[in-house]
């Protein structure tokens, strides 16, 4: 049995190029004691990909030159060497990086039902992303009800489910995403009560007439001169998240940072950095009660699948580009 891999080669400098992996077709060695052999069926691409190919101080190692490119994924367990955790056919999802099968000795990974919800949403709604936009808006962003929440990146993966859930919770919600398409999606089909448009519109001049009245919660994933004008709409003692900033990631020079901080210290403001794997032992709570959002038809979830592994470098590159529509996932499982 083969295994098709994408193996990281190269540290990229700016945006990843055809050198930065390689990809191999690889024999899938014989499964030791206690160990489990997962095929997989998709594989998960969010913006952190590239912060992990950085040779930096992060929450996280950096990829290994020659490692399995690192990424979320779900599959089938297909064999068993004595793990009394997994049985054959169990559908399971971890950290199982751009390839067709995976080897784990189970630690990390955790059995999900697919007859609640299509394989796919546990990688975005049901997975990360959403973990993401849950504990983010809710434990660090701290929404009440009546609160003016306003999002970057608000038709993406993580974005769109922090919307929506702002809005369950009662709070008015403006998205900022590129492009009218995107823009009439959050407000027709995700109920945000506005959009701006950054493609067509000038942030400062949108957000003056789009958010008034200031904002209580910005929860951010663009960084950069978004970051920087949403600093400047802050209510009395707001509260920023840091979730990601994706206008920086390919950056060859320093980061844009906020020229307009000191509107922390004039408003009492506060702003934190987020990162989900804080909330690790919470996961279940969180996912039962999406789960219960999502049986009510209050909490959507759009996956923008592509298939095959060789593909992987060109999906990878709709991360950037903006190419996509809602959570990105790349089909690998040959059928």
């Amino acid at each position: 049995m083969n295994n098709k891999q994408i193996i990281f080669k190269k540290r990229p400098s700016g945006v990843p190029d055809a050198a930065t992996w390689q990809l191999e077709n690889n024999s899938v060695p014989e499964l030791q004691e206690g160990e489990i052999l997962v095929q997989q069926h998709y594989i998960s691409l969010d913006p952190a990909m590239r912060g992990w190919m950085n040779d930096s101080k992060s929450y996280i190692p950096p990829v290994a030159i020659d490692d399995v490119m690192r990424a979320g994924s779900i599959g089938k367990v297909i064999k068993n060497n004595g793990n009394p955790k997994f049985e054959i056919g169990d559908c399971v999802t971890s950290w199982g990086g751009v390839q067709q099968f995976a080897i784990t000795n189970g630690d990390g990974w955790y059995k999900v039902d697919t007859r609640l919800a299509p394989m796919q949403m546990y990688i975005g709604t049901l997975g990360m992303p959403g973990m993401t936009a849950y504990f983010g808006i809710t434990e660090v962003g701290k929404i009440k009800e009546g609160d003016i929440v306003l999002v970057s990146g608000a038709a993406g993966a993580v974005g769109s489910v922090v919307g929506q859930i702002a809005k369950i919770k009662g709070c008015t919600v403006i998205g900022i995403a590129g492009g009218k398409d995107k823009c009439d999606y959050l407000i027709n089909e995700l109920g945000f009560d506005d959009a701006i448009d950054y493609k067509s519109e000038n942030i400062y001049t949108a957000l003056k007439k789009k958010c008034p009245n200031g904002v209580d919660v910005f929860f951010d994933n663009v960084g950069g001169l978004i970051l920087d004008a949403a600093l400047s709409k802050l209510r009395m003692h707001a509260r920023v998240v840091i979730c990601g900033a994706i206008s920086q990631y390919n950056n060859k020079s320093k980061i844009d940072g906020p020229s307009n901080y000191l509107s922390l210290l004039v408003t009492r403001s506060t702003m934190q950095g987020m990162v989900v794997m804080d909330y690790t032992k919470n996961f279940g709570e969180a996912a039962k009660q999406m789960g219960i959002w999502m049986k009510e038809g209050k909490l959507k979830s759009r996956e923008d699948i592509y298939e095959g592994i060789e593909n992987f470098h060109e999906t990878y590159n709709r991360l950037f580009s903006g190419d996509k529509n809602g959570k990105l996932v790349l089909k690998v499982i040959e059928e």
